[in-house]
């Protein structure tokens, strides 16, 4: 049995149809990456797996267990499938420990000595055990970055979503971002990845699929899609992200 799964999955924005039947199923330690022009949903497509945001129909599917619809305990389900956002959302008045520790401490119900040890070891996983005292605003958005997948990996979810968590970063720190995110997926991190660095999904990715307009056009393993597209609009949006230099 897959550890997620995504059935015939639509929702609408007022009158805007975004997700138009996505089906997708997920393997553990698998990596999917989701690609795609701006708009074509792959971030709404995140926030619902997350249940930030509500579906009209269709079905989303965790260990088997029906996550979407009435009566889901959303907090509960976000202890599971933790979700990094393209623009941080950090608390700036907290330092970085705080940040990192406030969920399992609050919703978790960790106590705080487990709590900062089991941050202090994600903080040097990703590189920043020197500033556990720091705040958000005396660090690189890079860094701001790393910190927000420690905070997400701190109450150990069996699944992890990112969004476009390159988008809002300066070129020369896009590296060191993405190198986390290699490392999480060599570590047999589950991740479901919405991303427009098309070398990055094609390295790391164990299944890639492009979405335009609200649905799946094509599905496949990295080579199948970037080397030998099927369908004619995967092929016209990598012969514009190739003419753009973006792979």
């Amino acid at each position: 049995m897959p550890l997620l799964e995504v059935d015939s999955v639509h929702k609408r924005f007022g009158d805007d149809e975004v997700l138009k039947g996505i089906s997708l199923s997920v393997e553990s330690h698998e990596v999917v990456c989701l690609i795609g022009a701006s708009g074509s949903g792959k971030s709404t497509l995140l926030r619902c797996i997350n249940g930030l945001e509500t579906i009209e129909s269709g079905e989303i599917r965790f260990e088997g267990d029906v996550v979407s619809g009435p009566g889901v305990k959303f907090s509960e389900l976000r202890r599971r499938i933790g979700l990094v956002f393209q623009s941080y959302n950090l608390f700036p008045h907290m330092t970085v420990m705080r940040n990192v520790t406030i969920a399992p401490t609050k919703i978790g119900g960790v106590s705080n000595a487990e709590a900062q040890e089991r941050a202090r070891t994600l903080l040097q996983r990703v590189g920043l055990e020197a500033k556990a005292d720091a705040y958000p605003d005396q660090l690189s958005g890079g860094q701001q970055q790393r910190v927000a997948i420690a905070r997400a990996m701190a109450m150990e979810p069996k699944v992890l979503l990112l969004d476009e968590i390159t988008s809002a970063l300066d070129p020369e720190l896009v590296n060191e971002v993405l190198r986390l995110v290699r490392d999480l997926a060599e570590q047999g991190m589950t991740m479901i990845i919405a991303t427009h660095e098309m070398g990055f999904a094609r390295d790391v990715a164990n299944t890639v699929c492009f979405l335009h307009e609200g649905k799946i056009h094509e599905m496949g393993p990295p080579a199948q899609i970037f080397e030998a597209p099927r369908e004619i609009r995967t092929q016209t949006f990598l012969r514009g992200v190739l003419e753009a230099g973006k792979i």
